[in-house]
């Protein structure tokens, strides 16, 4: 069955994180839309995101997968529950997410998820310096392949906002979509372990977990591919 694959980039990053993954779904009947986020607009926060989406997913016929790297599983989850009026989303794939809680920002999650501990004691277990939080090589970039971190670093750096960390994600419950998660195993941001914990929580599932550290997309693009695909197919 061929879908339309939505796909949001996570904070600080731009369209360019899904080029990879794209070319694979296009390649296999699918549409895929990438949506880039006003992340450096102060005046916009995870509402304003959600509108971006929605303005760009608005026309879509057919099946729509809305998938969602890192922070943007805020906004994809305020798009969700916007199914039947503006956008009807029939699948969620949050992919190495900071998956929300009703009632909660961005900027709280941190602390409320015990991330900081999670991270450090991570560092520790592979003998890397815990505190050196720093180097975005180390903590982001450490299995993507060496050209495509150069480009990275070259492209110009999208600046953040701290409105979107700022908003609180005004819900009561979980949307009532379907929702699929992806971790890296090897993600140095956001252990896998703490993520099993994270989803199990606050979904009630288990996460699908890719050999991979927190750019799933760019690092294993046809892992990522086929794992989207895979959920198509159970639709």
């Amino acid at each position: 069955m061929a879908v339309t694959f939505v796909l949001l980039p996570g904070a600080g990053s731009d369209s360019w994180y899904w080029h990879r993954v794209v070319p694979i779904l296009t390649g296999h009947g699918h549409a895929a839309i990438t949506v880039d986020l006003p992340y450096s607009d102060e005046s916009a926060g995870q509402y304003e995101f959600a509108d971006v989406v929605v303005k760009a997913a608005r026309d879509v016929e057919g099946p729509v997968v809305l998938v969602a790297q890192s922070m943007s599983a805020f906004t994809a989850a305020i798009v969700c529950e916007r199914t039947d009026v503006d956008v009807d989303v029939d699948l969620l794939v949050l992919v190495a997410p900071m998956l929300p809680a009703p009632g909660e920002s961005a900027g709280e999650w941190w602390e409320n998820t015990g991330q900081s501990a999670a991270q450090r004691a991570f560092a520790v277990s592979e003998g890397r310096d815990p505190t050196a939080t720093n180097d975005l090589r180390e903590l982001f970039f450490h299995d993507v392949p060496e050209g495509l971190i150069e480009e990275a670093f070259q492209a110009e750096e999208v600046a953040m906002s701290d409105t979107p960390f700022e908003t609180v994600w005004r819900a009561q419950e979980w949307p009532h979509v379907k929702t699929r998660v992806i971790v890296g195993s090897r993600d140095r941001l956001f252990p896998v372990d703490f993520m099993k914990r994270i989803v199990r929580e606050r979904l009630s599932i288990a996460p699908d977990v890719i050999d991979a550290g927190h750019l799933i997309a760019l690092a294993r693009p046809r892992e990522l591919a086929a794992a989207l695909e895979g959920y198509v197919e159970g639709l």
